[in-house]
């Protein structure tokens, strides 16, 4: 399986940093040339490759660790999403109600690309916390996952896991995503999972 973020901000910068701490292969890209990832690459290592946007594409999984309004951006740049996983690890700070329309932020993303199966996690953390170790006072940090795709669900608890992060499935969008929503009950919790 392969995987690429979009995003090299903060949010990016922080999931790179794990996958790179677990020797997982990942691509980064942003809107700029994969040039200005160089330095990144570098500091993380082998695991990290900075690479164009149309080429990150491709991957089988892709995590959107961009502003929230720029998904529609990333929307249009495919017709048919068939075939992968896309991760939404934004939040939606400037959205108003009725711009959701009795929707979670996550399902417009769903709309906006047909075919893909979308799951919402990696959110919940500041992205300092993100990106450091996930183990934590003998525990492991908790990191939620919904979708209304069982099987994509369960693909990305296992890659969740893989990262360090205790996993918990919250059930499709409609529930789990209001409870991972910006400002939700379970945004910026740092929970911890003993074994």
């Amino acid at each position: 399986m392969t995987y690429a973020i979009i995003g090299s901000g903060n949010l990016g910068t922080a999931l790179a940093r794990q996958f790179a701490r677990n020797g997982i292969s990942v691509c980064i890209a942003n809107t700029s040339d994969p040039e200005t990832l160089a330095d990144l690459a570098r500091e993380l290592g082998d695991s990290v490759t900075p690479t164009t946007f149309r080429n990150a594409l491709d991957a089988d999984v892709l995590i959107l660790a961009i502003p929230f309004r720029a998904y529609t951006k990333v929307a249009s740049a495919m017709a048919n999403w068939s075939g992968r996983i896309v991760i939404d690890a934004m939040n939606a700070r400037d959205l108003t109600p009725e711009e959701l329309d009795g929707r979670e932020s996550t399902e417009l993303v769903a709309l906006a690309l047909p075919g893909a199966k979308v799951v919402k996690t990696f959110n919940q953390l500041p992205a300092n916390l993100l990106g450091s170790d996930p183990s934590q006072d003998g525990g492991r940090r908790v990191m939620f996952v919904s979708s209304d795709d069982v099987g994509a669900s369960t693909v990305i608890s296992r890659l969740v896991e893989q990262l360090g992060f205790a996993p918990i499935e919250l059930g499709k969008l409609n529930k789990g995503g209001a409870l991972l929503r910006f400002r939700g009950p379970l945004v910026l919790q740092n929970l911890i999972k003993y074994s």
